[in-house]
This record gives C-alpha cells, structure tokens and sequence, in this order.
C-alpha cells in the first residue's frame, strides 16, 4: 500500500536522519506528503566529526516532490533541541510530531566499561528524547495536537551483552515515553515507542564474538530500514489519534505489541510478615517458577524474520 500523501500538512523532526532508520523515516515521510526538519548533528557513532549527510537527504526529499530543511543541532543539548524545534515551526508554520531516533553507541562489557562511555550514550538517546520532546511539548500543547514516537530497543527491554549503557538508555526511554503520554494527554498529545529490528549505522557496530552473535548479525543485516517506516508514520498521523503510551516492535515484516512490567504472582505471610528465613523457605520456592532467564534478545525472538 503507497504512504502517498497519508500525511499531508503535517510537520515532522526526525533526529539523526542522515542515515540508516532515521533517513529512511524521513524519506518516506516526505513521500506520503509531510514536511520534515532533518536534523544530523554530522558525527559518527564514536563521535568524530565528519559531513553531514542531513543535507543529502534534504535533497533527495526535494528531487521527489517533498519539502525539507535540513537542521545540525545536537540533541544532548536543551539549546540544540530548542533550535530544531524552532526552526520547524519557523519554516513550515507547525510542527505535528517528532521521531526521537538519534543515537550512538559505546559497547562494553559492564566491567569494563569507563563513566564517559556510559554518560555519553544516555545523553544522546535517554536526554535527547527528553529534550527535543520536552521543547516540543509546548508547541503540541498549544496546538492541542501533536505525536512523540521514541525508538527504544529490545537491548533494553530484554537485554543483551556488552550494552549496559545503551540497554539502560533504552529502558529509559520507554518509561519517559508512557510518562509523557501520561502527563500530555489532556491536550492531546501521544506517546509511543518502537523497537526497530533493522541494518543500520548503529547495528553495523555490534560485537560480533560468538556463532550466536555472527547469526544475529546476519539476520539483521537482511532487514531494512524502510521496513520501520510504516508504523513509525502512521503513529504520527491522525489515524493514530487513539494510540498512546504503547511499546511495539518492529521486524522486517512482523509488528509486535510488546509487554510492559506487570505482577506475575504474589506471596502472602501473615502474623508479622516476613523475615530472611521465611523468604528464603517461602517466598523463593513460590515465586522461582515464574523467574525469568538471563535472556537476551536474540533468545527471545529466535525464529527466523519474515
């Protein structure tokens, strides 16, 4: 089915759209009709400076028909968040969602890895969403309109090796996410988050150091980013109007819904309560079939995509 002009008059920012998810999403919002503000800060996932490509994908939007500018501020940065929201609504008049994708990463495993590595990657994804939605949250709240779509990961919402730093960033955010859907709600803003299966940028930089690694790589490498677009920009259109405060997935061709923390089972001790030893001879044995394993995401979705 063609996204043409699904969703025309519509404004979008879509963070670290110079390449890989982020410039596939801002492509094809332009395809289906919407103005959108690419905003790449023009740096490479450990941080060296090199050309942006936001004004690449500026141009390609153009050659197709679509309006584009392309914006350089960094979302770590209230200011850089502030700017790209202004400018949006300085070049097209409104601004009716934001796709906080930006990210970088810093794997390690967690006994190696240094305070700057972690602080740098919460800055970019937990504070970047924050900070481009919270800027954003003002001009949706006076338009009493306005959708948030935040890319988290099953990185966190599961787990996987070696990415405490992205893994808590992304759990972050999936919390920040029903936060804002929850405070923003009465004036008619939503908030939802994806977790994207997909090659890009980010992924090519996964630590390949076992079969089982080697063939997640693989599988990756087979989905594009192209395939996020979809439920990314029907969440920001007015179809979407009754969606807020879900976690989906993203694989190839598959949607998923994802969970989110809720009671399993329950314990009860009476009198007095608890103490260590009635924990240990009780509470444990009861609740231990409902443990989960040390999982991480490739265990869990571990049939093939489709």
């Amino acid at each position: 089915m063609s996204n043409s002009d699904q969703l025309t008059e519509k404004v979008i920012l879509v963070t670290g759209a110079g390449a890989g998810i982020g410039r596939a999403l801002a492509i094809e919002a332009g395809r289906a009709g919407a103005s959108v503000v690419v905003n790449d800060l023009g740096a490479s996932l450990t941080g060296e400076a090199e050309t942006s490509a936001a004004d690449e994908v500026v141009s390609e939007i153009e050659k197709a028909g679509g309006r584009a500018v392309a914006n350089g501020d960094d979302v770590s940065k209230p200011e850089g968040a502030q700017a790209m929201v202004a400018q949006a609504t300085d070049a097209f008049g409104r601004l009716d969602a934001v796709i906080n994708n930006a990210g970088i990463l810093r794997d390690g495993f967690f006994h190696k890895m240094t305070y700057e590595n972690f602080d740098a990657v919460i800055k970019v994804h937990l504070y970047g969403s924050f900070n481009v939605s919270r800027a954003a949250a003002d001009v949706f709240r006076e338009q009493y309109s306005g959708s948030i779509i935040n890319m988290t990961s099953t990185s966190g919402l599961i787990g996987n090796l070696a990415q405490a730093n992205y893994s808590a960033a992304k759990l972050g955010v999936a919390a920040l996410s029903k936060s804002m859907a929850l405070d923003l709600q009465r004036w008619n803003v939503r908030s939802n988050c994806i977790a994207p299966f997909a090659w890009s940028r980010m992924t090519s930089s996964i630590k390949v150091d076992s079969p089982e690694q080697e063939a997640r790589v693989a599988k990756l490498r087979e989905m594009v980013p192209e395939k996020i677009a979809p439920l990314a920009l029907y969440l920001a259109s007015d179809a979407a109007e009754d969606v807020t405060g879900q976690i989906f997935a993203v694989r190839n061709n598959e949607i998923f819904l994802m969970s989110q923390p809720r009671p399993t089972r329950s314990v009860h001790a009476g009198g007095e309560g608890w103490d260590i030893e009635s924990v240990g001879a009780r509470a444990i044995p009861a609740l231990r079939s409902h443990f989960l394993p040390l999982d991480v995401s490739a265990d869990v979705f571990s049939w093939d995509p489709v």
